[in-house]
This record gives structure tokens, sequence and C-alpha cells, in this order.
């Protein structure tokens, strides 16, 4: 087997591989063995007709796209693994020679794991994070905490009031017609809450039970449905039940029933002490995407294109893994939201670019600061997995290869070079004008259409799959037309 690499722009590189005459007869000839049996020749019982006889009657390549698959699905990984470079995409297979008794020749066209070129990441100045509570925030954990142990009274004797919740019996009208998807049977709407059209909800208030009523609306010009965009729409609304919600008062006895706390003077210190201890943690995770962000802004990379288009893969399957979890289809969300495919990748774009340059320019400050990582700190990590998936640690080291432990050692090293750069920041304090905010990783989009922050901690855990990944399965099956 021969290989040669030529690199090509932007971190590409095309993979020449030859296979001998022989080695692509000898597929040829493993393709019509599989095959014959299918193939009636007249004169021949079935699967006795020779290869030579069937080539003649079907064309010489009858078997070539078979053998170039079976040679390309043998000969690429060794070669992936000959050539000397990191491969982290897909192969594009393309056929330079296919002839019985020449050499096959193809080629493979793939991305490398690009090089970093680091700037500043030690020392570097951050926004100061206040760690700061108000009893203003105790009294809204105090208030989440009184919605929660509120109790629901049904309401006849009066007519619907703001922050009711009702069930509504409604059919919607465009010029005196009903329209797909404007009609409802016993929903559920607490007023309020924004649920509906503008201006719907807050004609309601008033309405007594039973009662029929118009609600009439204008349909937003952004509206998902292009046929309702800016249309006049009259609503026949029906309300059938009234509930409110009646909170408990907030005294002794309401500490005693939710905390173990006798007054509420002790239940606000500890609830104000337990907001303390959030606040801390999450400005010291700020702080990390703070120092990273910026050692990431200071580094040059130049990703490749199919390293790009896998991540924002991920980041669609994990998106859409999401809303499946919530009980909506992918095809449901594009119809509520209006968006997509092409528009929800076209989101995912430069966090999934930010995403893949934090992870190389990690890996790229531990090698540079020649981090190792000890057997012992593997073996913890292990114990500390193999908790989080409530199994005995050595079922699970049993679990996992070599690969996967190295995998795990490679998260660490990457995970400590994020340390280095965030213990050795310097937290100064800024005009609030001039801080600059930004995103480190995106896991994906929320339900408002808005791309969803994440941590650097987040960025981590995908690190070894995402940028170590030498990609040797699974190869596509050739394009068996030979160029010219």
């Amino acid at each position: 087997m021969g290989v040669q690499v030529e690199k090509l722009e932007n971190n590409m590189a095309k993979l020449t591989i030859e296979a001998s005459a022989e080695t692509f007869i000898a597929a040829l000839e493993k393709a019509y063995r599989a095959q014959r049996g299918k193939i009636s020749i007249p004169g021949f019982r079935k699967g006795k007709a020779p290869r030579k006889m069937i080539q003649k009657m079907y064309g010489a390549g009858v078997f070539f796209e078979d053998a170039a698959n079976d040679v390309i699905n043998d000969m690429y990984p060794a070669a992936a693994d000959e050539c000397g470079e990191t491969i982290v995409s897909q192969p594009e297979i393309d056929i330079v020679q296919i002839e019985e008794g020449k050499p096959f020749i193809f080629t493979a066209v793939v991305a490398l794991k690009p090089e970093v070129t680091l700037g500043g990441y030690k020392g570097l100045e951050i926004a100061r994070t206040p760690v700061e509570i108000s009893e203003a925030d105790v009294d809204a954990e105090i208030e989440k905490e009184r919605e929660q142990n509120s109790r629901v009274i049904d309401i006849d004797d009066r007519p619907v009031q703001d922050g009711d919740t009702i069930k509504l019996d409604f059919e919607g009208f465009v010029d005196g017609v009903a329209f797909e998807g404007g009609k409802g049977t016993d929903y559920p709407l607490t007023i309020g809450s924004g649920s509906f059209i503008p201006g719907f909800e807050e004609q309601l208030i008033g309405a007594v039970i039973g009662e029929e009523m118009e609600v009439h609306v204008t349909f937003p010009e952004n509206y998902q449905a292009e046929e309702l965009r800016g249309q006049d729409a009259v609503f026949q609304c029906t309300v059938k039940e009234i509930t409110e919600k009646e909170l408990p008062e907030l005294d002794d006895d309401f500490a005693q029933d939710v905390s173990e706390f006798d007054t509420m003077e002790e239940y606000r210190d500890d609830i104000r002490s337990k907001l303390l201890e959030k606040k801390t943690q999450e400005a010291k995770r700020t702080r990390e995407n703070k120092a990273v962000e910026k050692a990431v802004s200071n580094a040059v990379v130049d990703i490749p294109e199919p390293m790009i288009e896998a991540q924002i893969r991920r980041m669609t399957n994990d998106f859409v893994n999401r809303i499946q979890s919530q009980g909506i289809t992918l095809e449901q969300y594009m119809q509520l939201t209006g968006m997509t495919m092409e528009n929800l990748q076209a989101q995912m774009r430069p966090d999934a670019e930010l995403r893949i340059k934090t992870s190389l320019v990690l890996e790229a400050v531990a090698k540079a600061e020649n981090i190792e990582i000890s057997d012992e700190q593997v073996e913890e990590e292990i114990r500390s997995l193999a908790e989080s998936y409530s199994m005995e640690p050595d079922k699970l080291k049993e679990s996992i290869g070599e690969d996967e432990t190295e995998q795990i050692r490679e998260e660490l090293q990457v995970r400590a070079a994020a340390d280095l750069i965030t213990d050795s920041a310097i937290e100064v304090d800024m005009a609030e004008e001039d801080e600059e905010v930004e995103e480190i990783a995106v896991d994906g989009v929320s339900d408002t259409d808005e791309i969803e922050e994440i941590t650097v901690g987040d960025a981590l855990d995908a690190e070894a799959e995402e940028v170590e990944e030498i990609i040797i399965d699974g190869v596509p099956e050739a394009d068996t037309d030979a160029e010219d």
C-alpha cells in the first residue's frame, strides 16, 4: 500500500492511496463470490457462471463498486494511521483509477487537527464579579417556596381576574372562516402569562363561567403561520372553570412547615446563607468563563470546515434530544417557531466554532505548560464517574478500555489548563460599559430561539470526543465513477 499526503488550505489534506493490481483483483473475486448466486446467465446453473462470463454479459465494471468499497474500507483506516496526521473528520472519497489489472487508486480528503498559536493566557485582567445578596433576593426565594405551598381554590362566585387559571373553550375565525389550529377545548390558561396572542388574555378579565364572549385580536406580523400574519381575528370563547392560588401567610407557622426552623427570622438567615454559597459558586464559574474566554480570544486557530460541521451536527442532535424529552418533536418545534433547520444551524455556527476553539486552546495550554495527570488522578476521576453512574469503581474500570482511560486523562489535562488560566487571572474593577461579556460555548438553542450559554466545564466534558477523535470507522461507500 502506498500513501501520499498533500496538504491543502484551511487544515485540509488529500491522501492518495494506492492498492496493488493483485489486491484489486482479489477484491473483484471476493465480490464475484458474494454476488454470483444472485446472477442468472443462460446456459449456466445459478451461481455457476464464471466471473469473466458475467462481466461480458453485464459489463466489465459489474463488480467494481463492491470491490472498491471492500478495498477502501480495508485500506483507509491503515492509511489514516500511516500518514502520521491527526484526522478529525470523515473522509470524502473519490476514485482516481479503477481498472482490472491496474493498481486501484483513490483519494480521501480529510480535515486535520489545527495548530494553535497561543496569545497571552496568564495574568489576564478580568472584570471583578461581585458577590452580593440583597433582601430582595431572600424575598424572591421565600416567594418561590410560598408559591410551591399554595392551595388551588375553585372559584364560582366572581368573574375572571388577572392571575386566575381558567379552563377555556375557544375557536378562532378570520373573515368569518375558522382557521386551522384556532380551536381548543378545556384549554388551561393563566391570565397574565402571555401565552396567547397579545391582547387575548386581557379581554377575558371579567368573563363569567358559561357565558360565551368574543375576543378580538390582530395576529403579529412575525407570527409563525404566514397566512395569519397581520390578520384580524375573532375568537368565540367560553370560560368553563376558574381557579386561583391561595398563598400561605408568611409567619412562623410557614417557616416550620417548609423548613427545620421555628421562626421566620431563622428561616430567612438560612436562605441568605444558601444564596451566598450559590452566588459564590456562580461567581467562581463566571471568573473561569471570563479568564478562559480572554485566553481563547488571544489565540489564533484556523478551524477546518468539516470540524465545524461535525460540531454543529452534535449540537443539533443534543437540541433535538432535549426538546423530545419535553414531549416536542423537531417538526412541531419548527412549526411553532417558524424556524428552519438551516436557520437553526446558522445560529449554532459561531458558537460551534467557539466551542472547538476553546477546547483546542485549552489543550495547547496544557501542552505548553507540560501539565501531567497522574494515574492516581485518573483513578479518582473514574471513582467520581462511577459514583455519578451509581456503579462500583472496579466495574466501571473494567468496562472502559485504554482509549477511554486516555480520554479521561486528556480531559483532566485541559481542566487543569483552565484552572491555571483562572488562578493566574487578576480581577479588577471595571465600569459596567467597559466589560466585555461573551459566551464561551453553546449546547444548543433554547425554546425562545436564543443561543443558550454553557460553562467552560461543559465544553471540557466533550473535549476529547470533539478534538482528539480520529475517525476511521464508518467509511462512506465510494463513488465508483473513475476520474478521466
